[in-house]
Formats: structure tokens, C-alpha cells, sequence
């Protein structure tokens, strides 16, 4: 055979190929049927999920009037920004006090968390293992079983109830799950080989944690730190037992907004939607590297 021909046969093989008609069937049908039904699952999750949420959002932007049992589907007929004035006017104090109490609480258990994470990761000491479960059992501590004592043992250490005692508990209770986070994100994205150079170079435990630890948690943080702004910040029952209504945060002055006799459901319900704002303004700046976070400490553990 001839290079002309071996070219025309191999040619009319490709024409062949080209032309041959693609096999659809089951398989296509399966696929196409299990995604659409991927899809309506997703839409009726989508739809549960924001149900509560439209009903909130007209209701705060009904007169008094229009906050019935009747109307809560319903538009509101008059729009009026009243209730989100009343809200904003009984929140902002205690929305300073929270943001005062969440910023600091967040980073210093994240950083006491970032420290003990490397440590147990990666600079090895006897009983490492036994110290790393010790911290854990904190975290199955229930809330409600400590508040007592711990209100006892703020008030023998003369620790005034407000925003400073609330800061130590979150700081405290905040540490077993800032620990797991970090000792599992450091045993995943850190190498021995570097831990081992920096000892040859002379570096201790500070500088290997402070010159190359700290430049590559940025991830660990992001999601410490928005764990434990969201945890402090939607707490509720740390700040009814070692707060008072004056110094308190801003879950205190939402159920203040929301007590008496006679209930503003409207401010209540713009109250609900201003107290939310923070958390969902930290979620939308920092949430593209949360997810990342997450995985990168998931891998071991």
C-alpha cells in the first residue's frame, strides 16, 4: 500500500468515526432524570429555607396594624421604616457592647488556639496525645452544667459581670475548638522537613511559630475567627448569666425588644434582621477562604 493510500483509508476511518451516531439511551436519560431531581430537591431546600425569611422581612416593614396572624403572608399595606427606628434605636448600645466582647474574644482564643494546634502538630512533647484529649473534653462540657459555678467563681475573683467576664468565658470555651481546627490544619499543611530545618538553623519554638507557622495560617484563622464571632456574637446564655441588662450584648437587647406585655412584632422582627447583619457581613468577606480552611484541616486528625 501507498502512502496516498494509506492516507485516503485512514482518512474515510476518521470520516467513519465522525459520522457514527452517538449511543443516547439509559445512560443519558438516568443522568438527565437524577439531576432534575438534584435540582427540585435543592429548589424545595432553597424554598424552606427563606420561607422564614420573607416572613420576617415584610413583617418588618409592617405598622403594628398589619402584624396579625391574618397578614403575615401578606404585604404590608402602609411600608414604614418605624420599626427598624425602634430597633435601632433600643440596639445600639448593646450592638457596640457585642461588637466590644466578639472582635477581641474571637482573635485571642483563635491565637491561643493557633498556638496549641502547633504544638501538639508539630512540636512533639511526652503525653502530647493525653494533653490534646484533655483539651478536647472541653468541648463536651455542656454550657448549661457549668454556668453556676462559673458565676461563683467570677464573683470570689471580684470580676465585675459585663463585657470583660463575658470576653473570659468565650476566651475559655472557645480554646477546644480553635485547638482541633489548628492541630488538624497544621498536621496537614506543614511539613516535618520544615520544623526540622528551622531547628538545624538554630530557630526555637516562638521563632519557627511566629517567622513560618503564622505567615501560612491564614486559612486556620479565617475560619477560627469566624466560628468564634458568630459563636460569642449569637450567645445568649453566657450573657444571661454573667451579665446585666445594662452592660449586656445585643442578644440581651433583642429579648428585651422582644418582652413586655404587649409585643412589638414588627421591631422585633427588624431587630432579628439588624442583629444578623454583622455575622452575614463577616461571612460575605471572609467566606470565599472558609470553606477552604475547612478542608485544609480535614484531611488528618
Amino acid at each position: 500500500m501507498t502512502a496516498v493510500e494509506a492516507e485516503a483509508a485512514t482518512g474515510k476511518a476518521a470520516a467513519a468515526i465522525r459520522q457514527k451516531p452517538r449511543r443516547g439511551g439509559i445512560a443519558d436519560g438516568t443522568t438527565r432524570t437524577s439531576r432534575t431531581v438534584k435540582y427540585l430537591l435543592l429548589l424545595l431546600f432553597l424554598l424552606f429555607v427563606l420561607t422564614p425569611v420573607y416572613v420576617v422581612l415584610i413583617t418588618s416593614f409592617k405598622t403594628s396594624a398589619d402584624t396579625t396572624a391574618a397578614e403575615q403572608w401578606s404585604l404590608p399595606e402602609t411600608w414604614t421604616l418605624e420599626p427598624w427606628r425602634k430597633a435601632w434605636d433600643v440596639l445600639q448600645p448593646y450592638m457596640v457592647r457585642s461588637l466590644s466582647l466578639a472582635v477581641p474574644a474571637a482573635i485571642i482564643s483563635s491565637m491561643i488556639g493557633s498556638a496549641n494546634g502547633f504544638v501538639l502538630a508539630r512540636w512533639r512533647f511526652p503525653g502530647a496525645n493525653l494533653v490534646f484529649a484533655f483539651i478536647l473534653f472541653g468541648m463536651f462540657i455542656p454550657y448549661q452544667a457549668v454556668m453556676l459555678p462559673l458565676r461563683t467563681t467570677f464573683q470570689e475573683l471580684n470580676v465585675t459581670r459585663g463585657v470583660p467576664t463575658l470576653i473570659i468565658a468565650h476566651v475559655i470555651y472557645g480554646i477546644p475548638i480553635c485547638t482541633l481546627i489548628f492541630r488538624n490544619y497544621y498536621a496537614t499543611i506543614v511539613p516535618h522537613e520544615i520544623i526540622e530545618s528551622a531547628r538545624v538553623d538554630g530557630a526555637g519554638l516562638i521563632q519557627t511559630y511566629v517567622r513560618i507557622i503564622l505567615p501560612i495560617s491564614i486559612a486556620g484563622f479565617v475560619v477560627t475567627l469566624i466560628w468564634q464571632f458568630t459563636s460569642v456574637w449569637n450567645d445568649f446564655l453566657f450573657a444571661l448569666f454573667l451579665t446585666q441588662q445594662q452592660n449586656g450584648p445585643v442578644t440581651l437587647g433583642l429579648a428585651a425588644l422582644s418582652g413586655g406585655q404587649k409585643v412589638d412584632y414588627a421591631a422585633s422582627m427588624a431587630g432579628a434582621l439588624i442583629t444578623s447583619f454583622p455575622t452575614l457581613l463577616v461571612y460575605i468577606l471572609l467566606g470565599r477562604w472558609f470553606i477552604g480552611g475547612l478542608m485544609a484541616g480535614a484531611l488528618k486528625g
